[in-house]
């Protein structure tokens, strides 16, 4: 007999998907508290480098973006700066990301955000074949085809990886 798939409620991210006639696949993991995409890729059997995060930051202004990175990279915020023409960049703290994208950290993903902001993905995310991103809840990826980051969210693309 088949093991039985967990039962994966709608997200704002997977309703925003599929109003928008957008093919996701669900893929469902144990949560760890400070595991990372190293510990969704491993459990997924998958490539830490096809798990893209969903980062919240805020410019001198503090004025909010997403940054989607390769699970396996971090965001150099000088790079990310310069090419936005901000002056810098830093990550939220996790209260004030929430509160801008109405996701708990951790479950964040950049589909069915609370308030519009600018969305900025690393150029090489988009060479990626499939992409594994948050669907609105901790434990829980959907997989996609990353042109879908430039369809449905108006992304730029930023060169600002660093080699983690």
């Amino acid at each position: 007999m088949a093991a039985k798939k967990p039962h994966v409620s709608e997200t704002q991210a997977t309703q925003f998907l599929r109003r928008r006639g957008v093919a996701f696949e669900l893929h469902v993991y144990d949560y760890v508290e400070h595991g990372g995409t190293a510990e969704s890729a491993r459990q997924l059997g998958v490539d830490e480098h096809a798990v893209v995060k969903t980062l919240v930051m805020q410019d001198e202004s503090a004025r909010p973006m997403i940054v989607l990175m390769h699970g396996d990279r971090s965001v150099s915020t000088k790079n990310l700066a310069r090419q936005t023409a901000r002056k810098a960049i830093e990550p939220c703290t996790p209260e004030v990301a929430q509160r801008h994208s109405g996701y708990q950290v951790g479950g964040t993903s950049p589909f069915g955000i609370r308030k519009p902001m600018p969305v900025y993905v690393e150029a090489s995310v988009l060479q990626v074949p499939r992409i594994y991103i948050n669907a609105g809840r901790r434990g829980c990826l959907m997989s996609i085809e990353p042109r879908v980051l430039l369809e449905c969210l108006d992304a730029q693309t930023v060169n600002c990886a660093l080699e983690d």
